[in-house]
């Protein structure tokens, strides 16, 4: 198992924990009855945010696979590669 460096580890939980409350300032906007462009320009924030975590996260996983053990690098590369193929265009 690959683990990240405790400093990428932190900053992608600090990540997380923002994504996290903007979710629940999203559900508040809702439940309040805020305007429909405002949610879903929170929405595309938070999913600009989601996509910039898992770069992050990518990059990380790599970057330590690569240090740690070679010899995964390639299929970590790969799995990779393969999550890459599911994000929305």
């Amino acid at each position: 198992m690959i683990h990240l460096p405790p400093d990428a580890e932190q900053r992608l939980i600090r990540r997380l924990r923002r994504i996290q409350g903007q979710a629940r300032g999203i559900e508040r906007m809702i439940q309040e009855g805020r305007d429909c462009r405002e949610v879903l320009e929170q929405l595309a924030a938070l999913q600009a945010a989601a996509r910039q975590a898992f770069l992050f996260a990518s990059r990380s996983y790599l970057q330590a696979c690569a240090q740690e053990d070679p010899a995964r690098a390639a299929p970590a590369l790969h799995d990779l590669l393969e999550a890459l193929k599911r994000l929305p265009s």
